[in-house]
């Protein structure tokens, strides 16, 4: 029996129709054991990246509005990928309520990051059919979509790098710095803008929930400029 009230107090969540969180918590090997072929979290799973993909890509049309339709493609797509879900579903602690063969779980599946990500965006459709797009937001933005995702997310594509070579690649002798333009938005949920100066002349903007972030968004916006230029 897998603790469906546990699963929800982590979810900070409560199901009026709790069949569909026991549902987004089967694992197919489970219900294959069971010849109990189609009621498993594979459909769920399909709603689920769909409703991420959605909720990720608003997101990142309202906050980033200095990005261009790649940066904002190659961003989503960190945030969403297989290593990121399944990051997510450790911090939310849910391998411990999925369910899984017994086959699978002495082969580690409680830990194996395709099944994690996969149990992830079955709760998120799961959570949608029962909520709402709000209550899946929410759950979006408290695991996916939270400052320290983002930024290391951000971080990871080290933007800022990436334009320091490309600059020096042509001339060395310029120097880049990034500046704090202003700052909005209450204490739990900032909101930065930054600058990144080459010699005296601005080369790009970015917005972003640390200054960090903000700074990344601010090179990768000058990274696309400065190819503009090239082309």
């Amino acid at each position: 029996m897998v603790d469906l009230i546990g699963c929800m107090d982590r979810l900070s969540y409560r199901f009026k129709d709790d069949s569909l969180l026991h549902r987004a918590l089967t694992h197919s090997s489970l219900a294959v054991e069971q010849h109990r072929m189609g009621e498993d979290n594979e459909r769920l799973e399909f709603l689920g990246d769909a409703v991420l993909e959605h909720l990720v890509s608003r997101y990142l049309y309202d906050t980033h509005p200095e990005m261009r339709e790649g940066a904002m493609t190659r961003l989503r797509s960190s945030l969403v990928c297989e290593g990121a879900l399944s990051a997510a579903a450790r911090r939310l602690g849910l391998g411990e309520y999925i369910l899984l063969s017994r086959g699978e779980e002495q082969c580690g599946g409680r830990d194996k990051d395709s099944i994690l990500s996969d149990a992830f965006e079955a709760v998120l459709a799961a959570v949608y059919l029962d909520g709402g797009l709000e209550e899946a937001d929410r759950l979006v933005q408290a695991y996916v979509l939270s400052a320290e995702t983002l930024e290391n997310r951000t971080s990871s594509k080290d933007s800022k790098t990436a334009f320091q070579e490309l600059i020096h690649a042509d001339h060395k002798g310029r120097t880049i710095r990034y500046e704090l333009v202003g700052e909005s938005g209450p204490d739990h949920k900032k909101q930065f803008t930054m600058r990144v100066m080459v010699d005296e002349t601005e080369w790009g903007v970015g917005y972003g929930p640390s200054k960090q972030a903000a700074g990344q968004a601010a090179a990768q916006m000058a990274m696309e400029r400065f190819k503009q230029t090239c082309d």
